[in-house]
């Protein structure tokens, strides 16, 4: 079947399409891994978003229950160059096609992503719209046209849990699948907020030592803090930071408190509770193979990354400094306050899909806990 990709700006391309039929709206960005879709497409931080891959085939390995980041499929459309029906994998249990068919997710393929992704990059990421029933070129742009922005869009709040719970899942080993821990042998009680949280961060977590409590976006700072944690966590997520106003009030509650861990969205609200400002990239960073180096050891670390969004550090430079930072375009991936228990990033150190760098810092989380603990326990 037939099916067209309208950009805001009038660029059209032509494929055919797989997974839903019907229409999509979104911000169209691009993704640069070369694995791991069945993740990408069950990020809460696409949410708003329509994915190009720039991997050429996808689809080989199908999906299984296990490489999901969330209980549902939060993008608005996938864009490949060429999809693969037939596929072959261990643990494999359908097709991509028919799971998107399932979900409701549209799909276009057989189109030049190469020249999309150099289109995003060269114009910056916009709106599209693709569609399996109208092929007017100029109803599809009035389309997209009208679709809002994702500057000023709150998108974590659709996506956030609607009230807290207990997790106790740890990270996938070959032959045993996810471990499970006992709280009791769990040392760090952790306050988790949900503004789109990814599974593996959770089992990243749990298998560092923390005891974990997911907390809905807008669960008052009091509340979590009665919990008696070591730490907070805040979590990443879609859209823009700053409309989240009530959010951001309600972290600066905790600094000088208790400890804080933050990534992506979380590490942007983070910064935005401490004074600062953030920017919105032109196309952003997304996929799982992005240099960042840790400035306290110098050491460079390939990492996974999501954002359309940057924290300026310049904004900051009264109570944080740079930790780590973006080797391509030389933004900010990383942050921590020159005298509080209080640390962030920009990229993701749980991966899922990427390489595990960065897994380092759910350590260096928990040994600021330990640090800390006579903090927490004084709050």
């Amino acid at each position: 079947m037939k099916a067209v990709l309208a950009l805001a700006d009038g660029r059209i391309f032509e494929g055919k399409s797989f997974g839903a039929t019907g229409e999509a709206t979104g911000e169209v960005v691009f993704n640069t891994a070369m694995s791991g879709y069945q993740e990408v497409l069950t990020d809460p931080s696409y949410k708003g978003q329509m994915v190009t891959m720039t991997y050429p085939q996808i689809g080989n390995t199908g999906v299984n229950s296990e490489d999901v980041e969330s209980a549902q499929l939060y993008l608005s459309g996938f864009i490949v160059k060429e999809y693969h029906e037939c596929y072959s994998n261990w643990r494999s249990t359908m097709s991509l096609g028919a799971y998107m068919q399932e979900n409701g997710v549209v799909g276009i393929q057989g189109i030049d992503t190469r020249a999309l992704t150099r289109h995003l990059r060269d114009k910056g990421a916009q709106n599209g719209i693709i569609s399996t029933t109208d092929f007017d070129v100029h109803s599809l742009v009035q389309k997209v046209r009208a679709v809002p922005s994702m500057v000023g869009l709150d998108l974590a709040s659709g996506v956030s849990c609607a009230k807290p719970y207990h997790w106790t899942e740890g990270l996938w080993k070959l032959g045993e699948g996810y471990t499970h821990t006992d709280s009791t042998n769990l040392r760090y009680k952790v306050v988790a907020y949900d503004f789109g949280i990814k599974f593996n961060i959770l089992r990243c977590l749990v298998s560092a030592g923390c005891d974990v409590t997911v907390v809905p976006a807008t669960f008052p700072a009091e509340e979590a803090l009665a919990m008696g944690p070591d730490g907070i966590f805040l979590s990443n997520g879609p859209g823009d930071p700053e409309p989240m106003t009530e959010v951001i009030e309600n972290i600066r509650k905790f600094i000088g408190k208790i400890p804080i861990f933050g990534i992506c969205l979380g590490h942007q609200l983070l910064g935005l509770a401490l004074g600062g400002q953030t920017i919105k990239l032109k196309f952003g960073n997304h996929g799982s193979n992005l240099p960042v180096m840790d400035l306290a050891t110098r050491k460079v670390e390939i990492t996974a990354q999501n954002h359309g969004f940057s924290v300026d550090i310049v904004s900051l430079s009264n109570c944080c400094e740079l930790a780590h930072e973006n080797l391509n375009d030389q933004t900010v991936e990383g942050m921590r306050h020159h005298e509080l228990p209080i640390f962030s990033v920009q990229h993701h150190p749980e991966a899922s899909p990427g390489p595990h760098d960065s897994l380092y810092l759910f350590d260096r989380f928990v040994e600021m806990m330990e640090h800390y603990k006579p903090l927490a326990a004084g709050c």
